[in-house]
């Protein structure tokens, strides 16, 4: 009961004021005076503790305090170095997947007879690009006049594109087995050769290069063209699915899809095309089907 009895005593002379005066050493008369006690003293430290925390948390947050502190100015240099360096690595691979798509929709365009397009950065923008025609030359117009016409210089004449030579063609692989049922003849409007194959045969690459299109559409199916070395495109149309994607590098004689399935008792004939040049060109002067 004693030992209760004086922590009772102790909590409340823990909370018992006490008066603290000030006095005049002259006549001993009271000046100033206040009343605490212990549990008042406690509280008190406790918030100037919590005040001075929060100032100081304040400090560090909204002002460059910390930037005057010894070795804390370096560290903070370095990331800010860090984090410009990793901006410019992205501005730059920004620039050169903006350029890669611009090569790739200029040989969409050629392929399909339209003017290219070359894209200018803005000086202000990295980032903005605009869009203008390349207008042809008058000598770029003299020289299409002479690669279109009848000289001898002609792509269509003598003196243009003529079949490889048979190593050369022994080289390029046979796109698909088959018979040739429609044969090159540019006068009917006829670019390439139809190649009657079995359905759900595999369709290989003719030679090495990268993929320009792959795409499905209603008339035409799956069609992929590929982009080959000495300027050749071989462009391969009514398969019933394909295996590569745009930009895909490919290797000669890979597999990049199957020919048509059987869609109510008949086939699509599988049709194949080479371009040279920007001007196609009988597929049968270079490979052996």
């Amino acid at each position: 009961m004693k030992f209760f009895q004086t922590i009772r005593d102790r909590w409340r002379d823990f909370f018992r004021k006490r008066r603290f005066a000030m006095l005049n050493a002259t006549d001993n008369s009271e000046e100033w005076h206040i009343h605490l006690s212990p549990a008042s003293v406690l509280a008190g430290f406790v918030s100037f503790v919590l005040l001075l925390f929060i100032l100081l948390l304040s400090l560090i947050a909204y002002t460059p305090v910390l930037e005057f502190l010894p070795g804390y100015r370096t560290q903070a240099g370095r990331s800010r170095e860090n984090i410009i360096q990793n901006i410019i690595r992205i501005d730059s691979m920004e620039r050169v997947l903006t350029d890669m798509m611009t090569y790739n929709e200029n040989i969409s365009m050629i392929l399909d007879g339209k003017m290219p397009v070359v894209r200018t950065f803005i000086s202000s923008d990295s980032l903005r690009t605009s869009k203008i025609l390349v207008k042809p030359s008058a000598a770029d117009s003299a020289l299409r006049i002479q690669m279109e016409g009848d000289g001898p210089y002609s792509l269509a004449g003598g003196g243009g594109i003529t079949p490889q030579s048979p190593r050369r063609t022994i080289e390029l692989v046979t796109p698909i087995d088959g018979i040739v049922t429609d044969h090159y003849d540019i006068k009917e409007g006829r670019f390439g050769v139809k190649v009657a194959a079995a359905a759900g045969d595999p369709v290989t690459a003719i030679d090495e290069g990268t993929v320009v299109i792959s795409r499905w559409t209603p008339e035409t199916g799956h069609i992929i063209e590929i982009q080959h070395t000495n300027s050749l495109l071989s462009i391969y149309r009514h398969l019933s699915q394909s295996l590569v994607t745009k930009g895909q590098r490919i290797r000669s004689g890979e597999v990049i899809g199957y020919n048509s399935e059987v869609v109510n008792g008949e086939v699509e004939l599988f049709e194949f095309e080479l371009w040279n040049n920007g001007k196609p060109v009988d597929p049968e002067g270079y490979i052996l089907f």
